[in-house]
């Protein structure tokens, strides 16, 4: 079965508007996310690489679509000038299984790898004695350049369109999800082990159809679970929690720059003013990632409870 491409643009009018607008959030700028593109400007001016993303585009205009309900030459344009390449799901599910190889040391945890597929694994998820699942809720990962965050959430193949059923999922946080369903009963532990799974996972990209459309993978899939265990719709409250959560560890960045995407300042020096009135952005002559003068991007440490910057969490080398 194949994934309609209309499907998101549906998806945006059955979203309540209130978690629809903490979706488009970015909380760097306390303003909503920008298209960062200029793929969408022959719609409209407003539309634009610095223009907010609103909800009057997504919901009324209905203009973002998915990579696979892109054109060729939109696709093509848009891996030349971002090297934005989505890989199939049977790559991501490999990649994944290497990841939690290295966890639980040995093979073969939640699936096994066909000719570009898989087979899940119908037993229960066992873990090392050393180890507990509860650590694995907990364990951090980040999906760098994360598009529409196929190796986190693995709703649909973003190459082929297939929908992936709920017990064939690959993703890091569908094997979390899993997890958690494999082992608490109540809905209140339920809801408390995701959250602490949805706190965990991180991802960025530089595009902002890209963001939200992450960020709306990651917030279906939620409801997908919660349905699939508890047979009723998630309460709006609870609503509202994760979409909160997902607009903090789902955001948009410059990931060679640690900024918000085109917020370096790069005028040059005014000679009349001996340079007085110069804007030249120092990490972008210098190629130093921590002396920008764009907005550097800030996260939440939900550990501490903390808003930092990302480059705080990269190692200065001293």
């Amino acid at each position: 079965m194949s994934v309609n491409t209309e499907k998101l643009k549906v998806e945006n009018n059955n979203i309540d508007p209130i978690i629809l607008s903490i979706l488009l959030k970015d909380r760097t700028t306390n303003k909503n996310i920008i298209w960062a593109t200029d793929n969408y400007k022959e719609q409209d001016k407003k539309y634009t690489a610095k223009k907010q993303i609103t909800m009057e585009a997504i919901t009324t205009e209905k203009i973002i679509k998915p990579r696979l309900g892109k054109t060729q030459i939109e696709q093509e344009n848009r891996s030349r000038d971002k090297a934005e390449v989505f890989t199939p799901s049977w790559m991501c599910n490999i990649q994944n299984n290497l990841v939690d190889e290295m966890w639980f040391g040995k093979k073969d945890v939640f699936n096994k790898e066909l000719s570009k597929s898989w087979k899940a694994n119908e037993q229960k998820v066992t873990f090392p004695e050393n180890k507990t699942w509860q650590e694995y809720i907990k364990s951090v990962r980040l999906e760098i350049t994360c598009g529409e965050a196929p190796y986190i959430v693995s709703r649909y193949d973003t190459v082929t369109g297939k929908v992936i059923p709920i017990k064939e999922r690959i993703g890091l946080l569908d094997r979390k999800l899993r997890v958690i369903c494999e082992n608490v009963e109540t809905k209140e532990e339920w809801l408390e082990w995701a959250e602490i799974a949805y706190k965990s996972i991180y991802g960025y990209d530089w595009q902002g159809d890209n963001i939200l459309i992450a960020r709306e993978n990651l917030f279906f899939t939620l409801q997908d679970y919660y349905r699939e265990m508890f047979k009723q719709e998630l309460d709006m409250v609870n609503m509202i929690i994760f979409a909160e959560i997902i607009s903090w560890n789902i955001w948009q960045m410059d990931g060679a720059k640690g900024v918000i995407p085109n917020s370096c300042r790069n005028d040059k020096k005014d000679k009349k003013t001996d340079g007085k009135n110069a804007k030249e952005c120092i990490g972008c002559a210098k190629d130093n990632i921590y002396k920008h003068n764009g907005k550097y991007c800030k996260i939440m440490d939900w550990e501490k409870e903390k808003i930092i910057k990302f480059i705080d969490l990269i190692n200065k080398g001293k």
